[in-house]
C-alpha cells in the first residue's frame, strides 16, 4: 500500500533548539513529568472529523483542501481515510483517535444501509488496530447536519425523529465497543431551542434524559465499561443550548439522577463562547468529581464562532493541565485535538504543522503545571488564604456542630468583625505564574 504523505517522515523529537519545522520541539514522549511518561500523561488523540474530512469549508466559501483520500466513491474513500488517518498517527506518535459515526461512514439510502456501510469500515478499523496498536479513545454518533435533525435529536418535537436519533446512538455504541473505546460522548448538536414560542422546554428536557438513561444502559447491558461524557456547548448553533457550560449541564444530571453516569468532555473553544476561562469549566467538573476528557483547541477572542484552532496559548494550556494533575490525571480520557488547521492552511504538510504545534503547546503546558505545582507558592497562597477554615469557629462551621446560635454568641462576643484575610494579590500571584513560565 503506497503513502499518503511519502515526503514526511516520522515526526522527531529534537528539542527546544532545533529549527526543523517537521520535529518535536518540546514534546518527548519518554520524560517524565509528575510521576508520568509525556506520553501516560497526555493521551493524545486524533479527530477524524477535521482532520479527515476538515476541508476548510466555511459560512462564507466552500473548501480549500483536498480531503477526498483519491477516491470519488463514498465506500472507498472511508476505506482510503482510515489507511490516511492512521498513517497520520504512526507518524506524528499519536496512539488514540475520536469519531462520529458519519464521519467514518456516510449516510446512505436507508439506515439499514448506512448501518451495513458503518460495519464495514469499523471491522477495518479494528484490523488496523490490531496491526498497529493505535486506539479508540472515544466515539459519538453525528446527530446534528442531517435536516432531519433541524429540530434537535433527543430533544425533537418528532417521536420518530427521537427514534431514528436512538438507534443511531444504538449503533455509534456498538462501533465503539466493538473497537475498544473508553469513552462515548454525547456532543449535542441541536439539543436546545431558539424561541419558546414554539417549544415545550419541560418536555424536551425530559426526553433528552430518557434518551440519555435508555443509551446508557443499553450501552453497559453490552459490556461497555468505559465513562460516558456531554460535551458542554453554548450557542452552537442553537441560540439556548441545555448543555450551554459544565454547570448548567451538572445542574441538569443532577435533577433527572443522571450524575453517576455522566463526565465531562471540556472544550476550550466552547469554554470561552460561554463566557469562561477554559480552566474555570475544568475546575468546576472536577470540584464536582465529573472531569473526564478534552476537546483540545483555542477560539479567537475577536470571534464569536466556535472556531476550533489547534492550540497554542501556553497560559491555557499550563492552566488546562494543572487541573489535569490535580484531577490526578487521566483515567478513561485525553486530550482529543478537536482543531482544524486554518482555510488558508491547506497542504498535506499543514496537518502535520498544525498537530506539531498543539502537541508541543500542551508538552509545555505540562512541563509548566508540574512546576507551578512543585514551586509551591500558589497553593500555599490559597491554603493561607482559607486557613481560618482549618480551626475554630470555621472548622466547628464546616464539621457541622456550631449552630446559627453559637455564630450569634461568637459575634456577640467577639464585637465588630473585620476581614483579616488580606489582599487577594492577584497581581503577585500572576507574576508567579510568570516566573514559573519563563524559567522552564
Amino acid at each position: 500500500m503506497s503513502e499518503f504523505f511519502p515526503q514526511i517522515g516520522k515526526i522527531p523529537f529534537e528539542g527546544k533548539d532545533s529549527k526543523t519545522p517537521l520535529a518535536f520541539k518540546y514534546y518527548d514522549p519518554d520524560k517524565v513529568v509528575a510521576g508520568k511518561t509525556m506520553k501516560e500523561q497526555l493521551k493524545f488523540a486524533l479527530s477524524w472529523w477535521h482532520t479527515m474530512g476538515g476541508d476548510g469549508t466555511d459560512m462564507f466559501g466552500c473548501g480549500t483542501a483536498d480531503k477526498t483520500w483519491g477516491q470519488t466513491d463514498p465506500a472507498a474513500r472511508a476505506i482510503a481515510k482510515v489507511d490516511a488517518a492512521f498513517e497520520i498517527m504512526d507518524k506524528l506518535s499519536i496512539d488514540y483517535y475520536c469519531f462520529h459515526d458519519r464521519d467514518l461512514s456516510p449516510e446512505y439510502g436507508s439506515f439499514a444501509e448506512t448501518a451495513a456501510e458503518l460495519d464495514k469500515v469499523v471491522d477495518y478499523l479494528a484490523e488496523k488496530q490490531k496491526a498497529t496498536g493505535k486506539k479508540l479513545l472515544w466515539g459519538t454518533a453525528k446527530l446534528f447536519d442531517h435536516p432531519r435533525f433541524m429540530h434537535g435529536a433527543g430533544t425533537s418535537p418528532s417521536a420518530d425523529v427521537w427514534a431514528y436519533s436512538a438507534a443511531q446512538v444504538k449503533k455509534a455504541i456498538d462501533a465503539t465497543v466493538k473497537l475498544g473505546g473508553t469513552g462515548y460522548v454525547y456532543w449535542g448538536g441541536r439539543e436546545g431551542y431558539e424561541t419558546l414560542l414554539n417549544t415545550n422546554l419541560g418536555l424536551e428536557q425530559d426526553n433528552l434524559a430518557r434518551f440519555l438513561r435508555m443509551t446508557i444502559d443499553y450501552g453497559r447491558s453490552i459490556g461497555f465499561t468505559g465513562d460516558y461524557y456531554i460535551e458542554p456547548k453554548p450557542k452552537e448553533p442553537t441560540k439556548h443550548q441545555y448543555d450551554f457550560d459544565v454547570a448548567t449541564v451538572i445542574g441538569f444530571l443532577r435533577k433527572y439522577g443522571l450524575d453517576k453516569d455522566i463526565k465531562m468532555n471540556i472544550e476550550a473553544n466552547h469554554a470561552t463562547l460561554a463566557g469562561h476561562t477554559f480552566q474555570h469549566e475544568l475546575r468546576v467538573a472536577r470540584e464536582n468529581g465529573l472531569f473526564g476528557s478534552i476537546d483540545a483547541n483555542q477560539g479567537d477572542v475577536l470571534l464569536g464562532w466556535d472556531t476550533d484552532q489547534f492550540p497554542t496559548n501556553i497560559y491555557d494550556a499550563a492552566f488546562c493541565m494543572y487541573e489535569v494533575l490535580k484531577a490526578g490525571g487521566f483515567t478513561n480520557g485525553g486530550l482529543n485535538f478537536d482543531a482544524k488547521a486554518r482555510r488558508g492552511s491547506f497542504t498535506a504538510e499543514d496537518i502535520f504543522y498544525s498537530y506539531i504545534a498543539g502537541i508541543d503547546t500542551f508538552a509545555l503546558g505540562l512541563l509548566a503545571a508540574d512546576k507551578i505545582i512543585t514551586d509551591g507558592r500558589i497553593d500555599k497562597f490559597v491554603d493561607d488564604r482559607y486557613a481560618s477554615w482549618k480551626s475554630g469557629i470555621g472548622a466547628d462551621i464546616i464539621s457541622g456542630k456550631a449552630t446559627i446560635q453559637d455564630l450569634e454568641k461568637y459575634i456577640m462576643d467577639k464585637g465588630e468583625v473585620v476581614d483579616s484575610i488580606g489582599s487577594g494579590r492577584q497581581e503577585y500571584l500572576e507574576a508567579v505564574v510568570n516566573n514559573v513560565l519563563f524559567s522552564l
